[in-house]
C-alpha cells in the first residue's frame, strides 16, 4: 500500500506580511517558507502508520504544486521521513487549478490513501482536498481527526456535532485532516537531512488548466489598539471599558 501527502509551501506563521505593487501582490522578500502545519501533521501520522503496519504500507510520498524555489520544503518532508517527492512545476494561484494539477500528476500512480490538510495557513481556502477527490473520481472523508490502519484497511475518526464517529473507508480515498490527527510534528534528524539529499524528487511539468479565481488586491487588518492597563481594584472602570470599548458586555 502507498500513502501520498499533499504539501503546501507556506510562509512561516511568524512572518511579517507585506504587499507590493499597490497591494496587488505578496512580497516574498525575506520570507521563511515552511510545510503547511496541517500537512506536517498528516506526514507525521502517515509515517507512524507505515512504521506500525509490519510492512503492509510500503511507501509514504509527498507532492506539491510550486516553482523550483519550493523544493527546500519538499526536501524537509523527505528529511522528516517521506520516501520520495513530486513537484508539479506550476505557480499555485488557484485551488481549482492546484487540485487539477495534482490529479493529473498522480492519477496513474495507484495511491491507496491520499491525505490533504483541511486548508493552508496562508489563504485558508479549504477547497483542494475535496476537489482533488472529485477529479480522481474517488471518495473523500472530511473533518478527519484520526487515522488508524487495522486488518489491512484504514479507519478514520471524524469530528461531528456533539461527538465523533469512526468510518471504515474503502481505498483509494482522500482524507482531509484537521488538528488532532497527530500531536507533535516530527523534526528532521541529522541522519534524515543527509538521506534527503539522495531521495528521489521528481519534477512533473504542469498540465493545461485554467485559474477560475484571481486575487484583485490585499488589505492588512487594522492595527491593534494600544493595551490599556486597569488598576485591579478599579472594577468599575474595567466593566465600563469592557462594555463601551471591547463591547463584550
Amino acid at each position: 500500500m502507498k500513502i501520498l501527502i499533499c504539501i503546501s509551501n507556506v510562509p512561516d506563521t511568524t512572518t511579517k506580511i507585506r504587499f507590493v505593487n499597490d497591494n496587488t501582490a505578496f512580497d516574498t522578500n525575506g520570507v521563511q517558507w515552511i510545510i503547511n502545519p496541517w500537512d506536517e501533521l498528516a506526514l507525521t501520522r502517515a509515517l507512524e502508520l507505515k512504521e506500525g503496519s509490519s510492512g503492509a504500507i510500503e511507501k509514504v510520498s509527498v507532492i506539491s504544486v510550486g516553482p523550483q524555489s519550493s523544493e527546500p520544503t519538499l526536501r524537509k518532508a523527505l528529511a522528516i521521513g517521506a520516501d520520495d517527492a513530486i513537484r508539479v512545476n506550476a505557480e499555485p494561484k488557484d485551488a481549482f487549478a492546484v487540485a487539477q494539477q495534482l490529479a493529473e500528476a498522480i492519477k496513474d500512480e495507484g495511491y491507496d490513501l491520499i491525505i490533504s490538510g483541511i486548508e493552508s495557513s496562508d489563504y485558508n481556502g479549504a477547497a483542494v482536498g475535496g476537489m482533488l477527490a472529485e477529479f480522481l473520481g474517488i471518495a473523500s472523508v472530511s473533518s478527519v481527526s484520526g487515522i488508524n490502519f487495522e486488518s489491512g484497511g484504514f479507519q478514520v475518526k471524524r469530528e461531528i456535532d456533539g461527538g465523533s464517529e469512526m468510518v471504515a473507508a474503502q481505498t483509494p480515498f482522500v482524507a482531509i485532516i484537521q488538528k488532532g490527527v497527530a500531536i507533535v510534528p516530527r523534526i528532521p534528524s541529522m541522519r534524515g537531512i543527509m538521506q534527503a539529499r539522495t531521495k528521489p524528487l521528481k519534477v512533473v511539468e504542469s498540465s493545461a488548466t485554467d485559474n477560475l479565481t484571481e486575487f484583485v488586491d490585499y488589505e492588512l487588518p487594522p492595527a491593534k489598539a494600544a493595551c490599556k492597563m486597569v488598576d485591579p481594584e478599579n472594577m468599575k472602570e474595567l466593566v465600563n471599558l469592557l462594555h463601551t470599548e471591547a463591547k463584550v458586555l
